[in-house]
């Protein structure tokens, strides 16, 4: 068995001496020859040090590649977060800027003068959600939203100064104007903000309180219509005012309820407000009769008419002919009999009257219809 292995380590010795035998190199640098002799163990030497720099070199590039291949990894996730900012970024810009359309677009249909409130209602933009992180997209937002609060701020001052004009206006003629928005033609005030039924909870509240402000002067200016501010016939003699008088067929003092206004049969008798008719016939003293109702408890009577011109239920415009002049009922002659009531109470139509032109230039959208006269 020694033996053996002493044959394998023989073998294994000759192979090595075999492959590194001792070799002559001859240099001639054109003058002299030079001999060296480079031996086994110088070989074997050389050729350790190649393969352990071989090996190094394959052990660094794996390394490398490994790092390599970490830092693209890396790099690959900051792209995806960056372009999460940038998706989120421009997610943000275009969901403020559509809020600044929209409230351009409602300020637009307020200042119009020509807005349906229904449409303007539908328009009421909404809070703006979130900020913006970015500082110089942010400050380029906040400048729009800084211009256009101002204007809301300036239309609610003017929309509170116009209805501050007219609820002025109605009261000195004893009319409490809470009376025209909440009941007068135009329909019921409709609250914008805090517990509206025309704004939800998500509308900007500084934006719902300009609507509210600009809805409850817009119903006001309309419920102006219901006032009646306009002479019912033109070219008459004033022949009795409102209040005590002498009864022309008992000669005793006795309270008018109007005033009486003579002219010729068939004169054209026109409708001082907007409203329904709720009386077109014969009524006792006051003959030919038509009762307009204006709503707001407010309503108006023309008596003695020698023909009526409308029927019940009849809706009529402000100028409107309703009838003609007569002399039919507890009347001396061919006149009108023309009264203004509050929730039934006859009062004197004088103010009314007078008030005519500073009324119609205050209503909105309504005033005026069918011309003054």
């Amino acid at each position: 068995m020694q033996l053996t292995v002493q044959r394998k380590n023989v073998g294994w010795g000759s192979k090595f001496r075999g492959a590194f035998k001792p070799r002559d190199i001859f240099l001639h640098d054109g003058k002299s020859l030079r001999r060296f002799t480079l031996g086994r163990r110088a070989q074997a030497a050389a050729t350790g040090a190649v393969f352990g720099l071989l090996a190094w070199s394959g052990y660094a590039t794996v390394q490398y590649a490994s790092a390599m291949t970490s830092d693209v990894a890396t790099m690959q996730r900051q792209v995806a977060e960056m372009e999460q900012d940038v998706e989120a970024l421009r997610a943000a810009a275009a969901e403020r800027a559509e809020v600044v359309a929209q409230r351009q677009a409602f300020l637009a249909a307020m200042l119009s003068g020509e807005a349906d409130p229904a449409e303007v209602a539908r328009l009421l933009p909404a809070a703006a959600d979130g900020d913006i992180e970015d500082p110089r997209v942010a400050a380029e937002f906040e400048q729009i939203d800084g211009m256009q609060l101002s204007l809301a701020a300036q239309a609610d001052a003017a929309t509170r100064a116009r209805y501050r004009q007219t609820a002025d206006a109605v009261r000195r003629l004893g009319i409490d104007p809470r009376r025209l928005a909440q009941g007068g033609v135009g329909g019921p005030f409709e609250e914008a903000a805090g517990g509206a039924t025309t704004a939800s909870a998500d509308v900007d509240p500084r934006y719902a309180q300009l609507f509210a402000s600009w809805r409850r002067t817009e119903q006001l200016e309309q419920g102006v219509a219901s006032i009646p501010s306009m002479m019912p016939v033109q070219g008459a003699r004033w022949t009795s005012s409102f209040g005590v008088r002498s009864d022309p067929f008992r000669g005793r003092a006795a309270m008018h309820g109007g005033i009486d206004m003579a002219g010729p049969v068939g004169t054209p008798i026109y409708a001082t407000a907007d409203g329904i008719v709720s009386t077109a016939d014969w009524q006792g003293g006051y003959g030919n009769l038509v009762e307009l109702g204006h709503g707001a408890g407010i309503a108006t009577r023309y008596g003695h008419l020698s023909r009526i011109m409308v029927r019940n239920g009849e809706r009529v415009t402000r100028g409107q002919v309703i009838g003609l002049m007569g002399s039919t009922g507890r009347s001396t002659g061919s006149h009108l009999h023309y009264e203004v009531r509050i929730d039934g109470r006859a009062v004197n139509p004088l103010p009314f009257l007078q008030s005519g032109q500073a009324l119609a230039a205050l209503q909105r959208g309504t005033g005026g219809q069918g011309g003054s006269r």
